[in-house]
């Protein structure tokens, strides 16, 4: 019974992220009191996510290497070059600018991972996608940062790399270290820590809406179409590249999923500490946007691959 408690609550994470997000913009002050530990929650979240990781998860990586390095070069082409864009064909103020190209520069959502197991697509392809991602982000994130978008704003790439290196890669390996050291023994209790990382994650989205409040009611509707279009094209594009190379629908699937959800709750974290409120805007409204988007495509995907009686599996 407890088991099921937790998978319904990490299920439906998008709803309790809508949910909080709109006490939090009603009521910021809790929200606002408890946000300076918000790099402590991501580093918890990232933890969770490390301990349910198994070491098949990995192998799969070595398996067929090329479709995750097909995958990946998307994630870091693909959305930092299309936030790029539209930062210039909108022409953005410059705090909306580098916060997009940090959105977009950001490696894939864990909750990803969720999505494409709802949509029938191919879930083992995209944990492997977004392992790989989160631990290539410190180099590639402020990287890409810096060299996109350093003539809007001065970005620096030390200080966001070893800001990385703590919050997501280090607590993430400590995590699948734990899984390793205890093996079997933490398999009666592994549910509880995609719970306690979704938990962290509707925590992390409603500190920045409620520390962002007055911001929010200044957005414009061109910056929320800026969002979307970016989430939009993500998915778009990573659909086409899957056809590209071939593959079978369930892993265009996943590189639609993949490539169109953004970490965002790691690029608000970044702009937070080392740009500014505004630029953290992108970000938080990328979460809100990349879960209505996905869970609504997922449930189509699903509701399809059921009517047709298989998950479009293929040969590649």
């Amino acid at each position: 019974m407890f088991n099921k408690v937790l998978s319904f609550y990490t299920k439906y994470f998008a709803v309790w992220v809508l949910l909080f997000g709109a006490v939090a913009y009603g009521c910021p002050a809790p929200f606002v009191f408890l946000g300076g530990g918000m790099k402590w929650f991501f580093a918890l979240t990232m933890f969770g996510i490390g301990v349910v990781l198994k070491p098949e998860d990995f192998r799969r990586i070595a398996e067929k290497p090329w479709i995750v390095l097909v995958g990946s070069l998307g994630q870091f082409t693909i959305m930092p070059l299309g936030a790029l864009a539209l930062t210039r064909l909108l022409h953005l103020p410059p705090p909306i600018a580098v916060g997009l190209v940090l959105t977009g520069s950001a490696p894939g959502a864990m909750a990803s991972n969720v999505m494409s197991y709802i949509a029938k697509a191919d879930a083992a392809y995209s944990v492997s996608l977004t392992t790989v991602s989160t631990l290539a982000c410190p180099i590639l994130t402020p990287g890409l940062t810096k060299l996109l978008a350093h003539t809007i704003l001065p970005v620096s790439f030390w200080a966001m790399f070893f800001s990385i290196l703590w919050t997501v890669v280090l607590p993430l390996l400590a995590g699948f270290a734990l899984r390793l050291l205890l093996r079997g023994r933490i398999d009666t209790i592994v549910g509880v820590f995609p719970a306690v990382s979704v938990t962290f994650i509707v925590f992390i989205c409603s500190v920045v809406i409620a520390r962002n409040q007055g911001y929010l009611r200044q957005v414009t509707l061109l910056v929320l179409l800026a969002v979307v279009i970016l989430n939009l094209y993500g998915m778009g594009m990573g659909y086409g590249l899957g056809r590209l190379f071939g593959m079978n629908q369930a892993r265009r699937r996943t590189l639609g999923i993949e490539i169109g959800m953004q970490n965002a709750g790691l690029g608000t974290v970044l702009a937070l500490e080392h740009i500014g409120e505004q630029a953290a805007l992108p970000a938080a409204l990328f979460v809100f946007i990349c879960i209505i988007t996905a869970s609504i495509l997922s449930e189509l995907w699903r509701r399809n691959a059921r009517k047709t009686g298989r998950s479009a599996n293929g040969t590649v």
